[in-house]
């Protein structure tokens, strides 16, 4: 929800949900080795050095970039998803992003600009922070859709009226912040039959661990769909600012068109940087390694500070749920059960995670925990746990 305007009109940002962890950071970094930071996914391992050598090398940096991306990276990512995925891409409907996140929040808008009798966006109920404000900035509704047992949006329990005013479908496997992998099959055929863009965010795609090859939305045909993906994530390159998108031809370059008036390129360097990496898969099998041993170190850590910490079927975070004394604890001083699990950990391991309500009210009895920071960082938590016994003794965050 953002924040109501000074006059009591118009559009007012939203606190951003990571400004809101100054008060358990300053109490974990207040720790003897400092604070260790497991709430924002930035990567910690360093990025191929043949992409940071292209970085300088590319003789891009006087003229304009195109903003679709020039002809290199597009055939570049079209042999990726053909590597990786087993789709086949014409690199022609392939096209360039500023980083996902700037795609996910414009979508909505240029969307709905295609589409003015349509006012609605779809979304996970526990998901990315940034599908819901990307609905406020078009000025759309934005409907929430639960999720069933196992992970999938409940598509079946969406109200035909609101699919009707539906502008886009957003759809993230794996997710973030639960790691869960969606019924991509299912999701193409709700759009088709409802006549709505289905947008598939797979940033994760490369770290999924329950299946492999990983699923993409392409699997089930471009009609009606795209999939977006970034550099950040599996080549550690979330300074560049790089993803593409891909699927309906007619959306693609619907969307690149839009994008290309409204002078979104992503800089020439990086367009080369981002062919090397994405021509390249050894550097991705080296950290989809790294990202498994930390996770399973991360969950047993957790299982014996006594937390219910299991492994995701995609990503590389932890979705803990929030054990009973802290809920019970939260709801006494009305903070919430992911606030005092969250203070509780900065307090005592110097861990900073992300209570679950940044994700969404559905996500409130949960905190995320990223594994993004070296070994020797997550092995300091360990002891400092170890030491402690027991969380439920921990001071919390001063208020």
């Amino acid at each position: 929800m953002s924040t109501p305007a000074a006059d009591g009109a118009g559009f007012a940002p939203p606190p951003y949900p990571y400004d809101r962890l100054a008060e358990p950071a300053a109490v974990a970094a207040g720790l003897p080795g400092g604070m260790v930071d497991l709430s924002v996914g930035t990567p910690c391992d360093p990025p191929p050095p043949a992409v940071v050598a292209a970085l300088g090398a590319s003789d891009a940096e006087r003229g304009y970039p195109t903003s679709a991306g020039s002809a290199a990276v597009r055939r570049a990512a079209a042999g990726w998803l053909h590597r990786r995925f087993g789709v086949e891409v014409d690199p022609g409907d392939v096209a360039l992003c500023v980083g996902t996140k700037e795609f996910v929040a414009s979508a909505a808008w240029y969307l709905r600009l295609r589409s003015p009798g349509r006012d609605t966006v779809l979304a996970p109920a526990v998901a990315y922070p940034t599908y819901a404000l990307g609905a406020q900035l078009a000025g759309c509704r934005c409907v929430l859709v639960p999720a069933r047992d196992d992970g999938a949006m409940d598509l079946a329990g969406i109200d035909p009226a609101d699919a009707a005013r539906a502008v886009v479908l957003w759809v993230n496997s794996p997710a973030n912040p639960s790691g869960a992998l969606d019924d991509l099959a299912a999701a193409a055929d709700f759009g088709r039959l409802h006549g709505v863009p289905v947008v598939s965010d797979e940033c994760y795609a490369e770290f999924s661990w329950a299946r492999w090859p990983p699923p993409t939305i392409l699997d089930h045909g471009p009609a009606g769909v795209l999939a977006l993906h970034s550099l950040s994530k599996r080549s550690n390159l979330a300074g560049l600012r790089v993803g593409c998108y891909t699927g309906d031809a007619g959306l693609v370059a619907y969307l690149s068109e839009v994008r290309k008036h409204a002078g979104l390129m992503v800089a020439g360097p990086v367009q080369a940087a981002a062919a090397v990496a994405w021509a390249d898969d050894a550097h991705v099998e080296a950290q989809r390694a790294r990202y498994r041993a930390r996770l399973e170190r991360l969950a047993g850590v957790l299982v014996d500070a006594g937390l219910d910490a299991r492994l995701p079927a995609g990503g590389f975070y932890l979705w803990v749920p929030v054990p009973g004394w802290a809920q019970a604890a939260g709801e006494a001083d009305g903070r919430g059960g992911s606030w005092v699990l969250t203070e509780r950990l900065a307090a005592v391991g110097g861990a900073l995670v992300s209570p679950g309500d940044f994700y969404g009210e559905a996500a409130t009895g949960f905190v995320r925990v990223a594994v993004v920071q070296p070994d020797e960082r997550i092995d300091l938590v360990a002891r400092r746990l170890a030491e402690a016994g027991s969380l439920l003794g921990a001071p919390a965050a001063p208020r």
